[in-house]
């Protein structure tokens, strides 16, 4: 720890939190880079999806994974109907596939390419990784619903770098070097 006071300390030594400004809030969230995920369904023979930032393991045995989803979301009270769920982490060329499903218009799955399990789960093609879920628990907690959905089935290609948000933009991984 150096001697002198960074910009980082001050701004931690400042003593007034501002947690009730949610401009603040989501820009210090956004500091934290993250995967990005499609979870989709077939409801009613057609597919339905949200992208989900706030995806993550929870439990390796047995197998179970979160998401968060806002309250606002007038999506998913529709796509929860369904049995199963596609999980697909989103490849790194994926960002107007991921965009399609954030947006509040239009056709989400307009010339995107995705195939439909036997049990309803939609998974996108040229992803990072899927996985096939059921909703398990939905907890409500301030303005989202945190998801806990068991893993059913899952795959990964770990030579497709996945897509990557932070401060509020997309971002690919590169290796590091030697």
């Amino acid at each position: 720890m150096s001697s002198q006071p960074g910009a980082a300390e001050r701004d931690i030594n400042r003593g007034t939190a501002r947690v009730d400004d949610t401009d603040h809030l989501r820009r210090v969230f956004s500091a934290f880079p993250s995967g990005v995920t499609a979870v989709a369904a077939l409801v009613d023979g057609s597919p339905v999806g949200i992208a989900a930032s706030s995806f993550t393991s929870v439990s390796l045995c047995p197998a179970y994974v979160s998401i968060c989803v806002a309250h606002s979301s007038t999506t998913w009270p529709v796509l929860r109907t369904a049995g199963r769920f596609g999980v697909s982490v989103l490849s790194a060329s994926q960002e107007q596939a991921c965009r399609q499903l954030g947006s509040r218009a239009g056709d989400r799955f307009a010339a995107l390419s995705w195939q439909a399990t036997p049990g309803g789960a939609v998974l996108m093609n040229q992803a990072s990784a899927w996985l096939e879920c059921s909703i398990e628990q939905e907890v409500p907690v301030g303005d989202h619903n945190v998801v806990l959905m068991r893993v059913l089935d899952l795959n990964a290609d770990l030579r497709i770098p996945p897509l990557v948000f932070q401060s509020s933009r997309f971002h690919q991984l590169h290796s590091a070097g030697a």
